[in-house]
């Protein structure tokens, strides 16, 4: 064989008997070995060419959290009743910065959701640019249901044991699914009290009047469009005109249709976890945030107020409505090979991810086969944590910016990643997969950090 050849070979080895340690390391976690898998065979051929990464180590090391702890979760519910749920936090690398990334509050969560997150927010950190490494945590409480006061109890209770673990310049948590301003707000509370002092920088997606950013709530919706759009004018288009469907109806689904209308777009469907509404005329996005921020009601009710529009029972449908640019919000590999599919044979242009990992390897295969534009998470839906690290800027410079100037740092950074993400994929011979791109310009920033660094 020839030296080439014998190279890529080599490099191919040792992904594999990587990944390998991973499944046997961490059974039964299927969330995390997809994260792993897709991440890991995009790197095969910066192995081929860089070697010495492998020879460092450098993939054993990042498959492997620094950190991983689990505390019981005790409270009252208001009947009076002791409650317990599990808490988590990973802490995975911290080469580039201190631990960053979200807080999660469902039923789902569990050891490999927790891993493949933390992850997964490795890579998606360091597209940023900024200074931050790569975290994750949440609990198994489901928040829906509950009231006010058991929700502040749950997450004092949450934050009494997560508090050992974090700090402005040790991990710096912020929000995800279940976990908004109203859940911050309460664990900044409880910290400053358990702490006895007011360290504003801890966590991020704060209220704007105790050290919060502007433009930190739209952050990831905003953004998965601004990567959308880029994707597009690559090719001569734009949003304008275009059918937009947008799953979920969250944070970062509301602001994704905001932001996609703001372009011109008709955004046609959005959904819950309990089914889709469909209208025809475009969704009216100041009802949806109504009914999601502000009455915390399903988005069933919709169509009380808009009966030319169609509800839906059941989420996974919402893929067969014929659209242009499909935005999957909500939750992770809700798009799977038939959903993929489907919206190939109904023309869809673009694809970007603002949930995370919410295409199975399969159903990004099919997009790919098709040349539909791609978008993966770790790229699109990167601008939440970006603003939560201009969040922590603003908090070390006792300032705020403008929502004007956060939104440009925001679009910068989103086409930044795009730049960058393409670059990459060129370079190793993959151009136009930004899902290969992102892996590797993520993975050679931290990389570098790594090395640097010494073996720790």
């Amino acid at each position: 064989m020839t030296t080439a050849v014998t190279q890529a070979f080599k490099a191919a080895q040792y992904v594999q008997s990587v990944y390998e340690t991973v499944i046997s390391r961490n059974p039964n976690e299927s969330e995390f070995h997809q994260a792993v898998k897709e991440i890991l065979d995009s790197l095969i051929p910066v192995f081929e060419k860089h070697p010495h990464y492998a020879e460092q180590g450098i993939l054993e090391r990042l498959v492997e959290p620094e950190r991983m702890v689990s505390f019981r979760i005790p409270w009252v519910d208001d009947q009076g009743k002791v409650r317990v749920n599990r808490g988590f936090r990973v802490q995975f690398n911290s080469a580039i910065g201190p631990y960053k990334g979200g807080l999660r509050f469902h039923p789902s969560v569990n050891a490999s959701i927790i891993k493949f997150l933390g992850f997964e927010q490795i890579f998606k950190n360091a597209l940023t640019g900024q200074a931050i490494g790569g975290g994750k945590g949440g609990s198994d409480f489901d928040p829906k249901g509950k009231s006010d006061g058991e929700i502040m109890r749950f997450t004092q209770s949450f934050m009494t044991e997560l508090s050992k673990y974090i700090g402005q310049d040790t991990d710096v948590p912020a929000g995800d699914i279940g976990v908004g301003g109203r859940e911050i707000g309460y664990m900044f509370g409880q910290y400053k009290r358990l702490r006895g002092a007011y360290e504003a920088g801890v966590l991020t997606g704060k209220g704007i009047g105790y050290g919060g950013s502007l433009a930190r709530t739209e952050a990831t919706g905003y953004g998965c469009v601004y990567f959308a759009n880029e994707m597009l004018q690559s090719k001569g288009l734009s949003f304008q005109g275009k059918r937009v469907v947008v799953s979920g109806s969250g944070n970062v689904s509301i602001y994704a249709m905001e932001k996609a209308i703001q372009f011109g777009a008709k955004v046609v469907a959005c959904s819950d976890s309990n089914g889709y509404v469909y209208d025809p005329h475009g969704i009216d996005v100041n009802t949806v945030k109504r009914l999601k921020e502000v009455e915390r009601k399903r988005i069933s009710e919709y169509v009380d107020e808009h009966p030319h529009a169609q509800y839906t029972e059941g989420c996974s449908d919402i893929w067969s409505i014929k659209c242009d640019i499909a935005l999957p919000c909500a939750t992770q590999n809700e798009i799977d090979e038939e959903s993929a599919k489907l919206l190939v044979s109904h023309g869809v242009l673009a694809v970007s991810e603002g949930a995370n990992m919410p295409s199975t390897l399969a159903a990004i295969d099919v997009f790919h086969e098709h040349g539909v534009l791609f978008g993966p998470a770790k790229a699109a839906n990167a601008g939440g944590v970006a603003v939560s690290a201009l969040e922590m800027a603003q908090n070390g410079m006792r300032l705020s910016w403008s929502f004007e100037e956060v939104d440009a740092k925001l679009h910068d950074i989103m086409r930044n990643i795009y730049n960058s993400s393409v670059r990459a994929a060129e370079v190793y011979g993959r151009p136009g997969n930004l899902v290969v791109g992102a892996n590797i310009a993520g993975f050679q920033r931290v990389a570098n950090a790594m090395l640097a660094q010494g073996i720790v």
